[in-house]
């Protein structure tokens, strides 16, 4: 079988002969360029355009790249070798070769962050003095410049290559880093990605002769960046185009392309939890009863015999979640729930957890097979290029040849010099390093222990809850401690009742009745608008200022909170069938009476399942067709 090896026989004889070549030449971008190329024919990315896949070879935006930075060349005539220009671009082939051409243009991409507002965004271009972006959409006071501006099929620039790329912090806050790499500090990280590959075998792993990686995370992120772009574009790999983050896109785009790697945030993993635990659950006790059963079989078994058990017992699962393609998954960038890892493991996955951050790169991965470190959220040990130190209070350093060459923060450059404190707390066993939170997050007790929300928070989720936070609040007493919890706008008397029984027991349990100070149930999702983890500052300096909609037992119920559910889901019905609420009744048939066709109906279905995270039929149902009867499946599956 071709595995597109550049004639190699094995994987690692490729890998090693592509490494030897970067070994001996020049370790810098022109030579990274050249190498991660050279393999032409190899497919590049795969994105699906209707019936038709579109694929794009290495050769192809390769050739593009070269073209593209001769057309920036000429447009920006003026600006000096290693000039700053920004890219701000969605993952695609043309994300990829515009990255290329500023580099091939003699220029350093500074490489912006999509999350973070227009003024952050202006200010991090202040600041390193970028004056032109390639943007569809964004000139954040710069000069832009289209991508379809720059020819694919002319002369390239035939200058010198830019010798720098500039990162973006991942910016919970607007207060933005940017972190530098060189081509040095990327050569020591693809060497550092044959590590993995030689400790963990399955990690190579193809499904018919490819490896694919799903683009979820941005390539402008460092995770994305480095774990995902750098590493397995130098082995010329390919990637295949997401083009939304809903859960049928997921689905449909992993097994139409027969997607082979995932790397993603713990949110992504939670939310695909979640949802797979939901519809076993809609299958019957039977189901459920059977499906914790082979859990707790897999659990007490020994590693080998657990993963063989797996693979058998829960192929029907895997089957309906991603497929039988998938042949590794990584998850990164902040805690991930023992629950989360254990069911994907346990189904006959190999869900990982890695470690890195903007101004280090990636610089651990945990490599081992054991249930131990998988289901522990280890990180692993730090890589051949990195070091690992953890202080008396616990938290982690790094220091080695793989971090950012400088970083710029608050408008002063600042080069590594030892060892980076990284804010996180760690732990380490037997070689393998955990990450047990963020230092700022601690929180001081009444009895002055410190509460780590990251360990605390698992141990006080109750089961019909959105989420939980707990956070820590200025008082007339001093900093107290506050678990919000996500209970959504339409939850009924009965069930708040009963998560709010629930917690305080689960406080109890945990020996923390004296720790945490206050319950605050809020109708508003902890997370907002493309954030992947809790921002605990802001949602700190929200509850201060009274932003959420606390809900309580004691409010009234009944008629208004039903009433308010079903108008909710008029108004969804307005949308679909273009029309004024006013003619849609909490009775009206989607079908016969408002003359809806399917196509619209399962389109608002799939709407109503993203903001309910409740599994509706693929096919519809009895009942599903009015608002009324759409509201009453809600509360009983469980949504509000």
């Amino acid at each position: 079988m071709d595995y597109g090896l550049g004639g190699y026989k094995t994987i690692n004889a490729f890998v090693e002969a592509k490494l030897d070549r970067f070994e001996k030449s020049a370790h810098d971008l022109e030579t990274m360029f050249g190498l991660m190329f050279s393999e032409r024919e190899n497919v590049m990315y795969e994105k699906s355009e209707g019936y038709r896949i579109r694929k794009t070879t290495y050769g192809e935006a390769q050739d593009a790249a070269l073209s593209m930075a001769g057309s920036l060349g000429t447009l920006l005539p003026g600006l000096e070798h290693n000039s700053v220009v920004g890219l701000y671009l969605d993952n695609s082939p043309e994300w990829i070769e515009c990255f290329w051409a500023i580099i091939a243009a003699g220029f350093r991409p500074l490489l912006f962050n999509m999350r973070l507002s227009d003024a952050a965004l202006a200010d991090a271009a202040r600041t390193v003095g970028c004056t032109a972006v390639i943007s569809e959409s964004r000139d954040l006071g710069l000069r832009r410049i289209d991508p379809s501006e720059l020819a694919k099929d002319g002369e390239s620039a035939g200058r010198p290559f830019g010798e720098e790329i500039l990162v973006m912090s991942s910016g919970t806050t607007e207060h933005v880093k940017i972190c530098a790499y060189s081509g040095e500090e990327f050569y020591r990280q693809v060497v550092d990605s044959y590590n993995i590959i030689k400790r963990c075998r399955i990690v190579k792993k193809h499904c018919e002769g490819s490896l694919k990686l799903l683009t979820f995370l941005p390539f402008y992120h460092v995770f994305g960046l480095i774990a995902v772009y750098i590493w397995f574009s130098f082995f010329s790999r390919t990637f295949v185009h997401l083009a939304d983050l809903s859960a049928e896109t997921v689905v449909n785009t992993i097994r139409r392309h027969k997607v082979t790697h995932i790397f993603a945030v713990p949110l992504f993993w939670e939310r695909v939890y979640s949802q797979a635990m939901k519809t076993i659950r809609s299958r019957g006790e039977k189901t459920l009863a059977k499906f914790e059963r082979g859990m707790k079989i897999y659990d007490r078994l020994p590693d080998a015999a657990a993963r063989a058990f797996s693979k058998i017992a829960f192929r029907e699962v895997r089957d309906g979640l991603f497929g039988s393609s998938i042949r590794f998954l990584i998850t990164g960038g902040s805690a991930v729930p023992t629950e989360v890892l254990r069911f994907f493991n346990g189904i006959g996955y190999r869900l990982a957890n890695g470690y890195g951050m903007s101004e280090i790169g990636i610089t651990s991965f945990e490599t081992s097979a054991k249930k131990k470190y998988l289901l522990g959220a280890f990180v692993g040990a730090p890589m051949q290029y990195a070091e690992y130190g953890i202080n008396g209070g616990g938290e982690l350093l790094v220091r080695g040849k793989v971090i950012a060459k400088y970083v710029i923060e608050d408008g002063v450059r600042k080069e590594p010099d030892g060892w980076f404190a990284t804010r996180d707390l760690a732990e380490c066993e037997n070689g393998h390093y955990r990450i047990l939170g963020r230092l700022d997050d601690l929180i001081v007790a009444r009895g002055g222990e410190n509460l780590n929300p990251n360990l605390v928070e698992p141990l006080v989720t109750p089961k019909g809850a959105h989420g939980v936070c707990l956070i820590g609040c200025d008082s007339s007493e001093g900093k107290v401690s506050v678990l919000l919890v996500s209970v959504g706008k339409y939850i009924s008397k009965e069930k708040l009742t009963a998560i709010d029984e629930e917690t305080r027991g689960l406080i109890e349990s945990a020996g923390l009745s004296g720790q945490i100070r206050k319950i605050a149930y809020i109708a508003e999702p902890l997370l907002t608008g493309d954030e992947f983890k809790l921002n605990r500052r802001r949602l700190a300096d929200e509850y201060s200022r009274g932003v959420f909609t606390e809900k309580s037992a004691d409010d009234p119920d009944g008629a208004e909170q039903a009433d308010a559910l079903t108008a909710r889901i008029i108004s969804y019905f307005s949308v679909a069938l273009d029309s004024e609420e006013g003619g849609i009744g909490p009775d009206s048939d989607f079908f016969l009476d408002c003359g809806g066709g399917s196509i619209d109906y399962f389109a608002m279905i799939s709407k109503l399942r993203d903001e309910f995270d409740v599994p509706f039929p693929t096919e519809g149902g009895k009942g599903l067709n009015t608002p009324r009867g759409i509201a009453d499946f809600i509360k009983r599956s469980g949504g509000i």
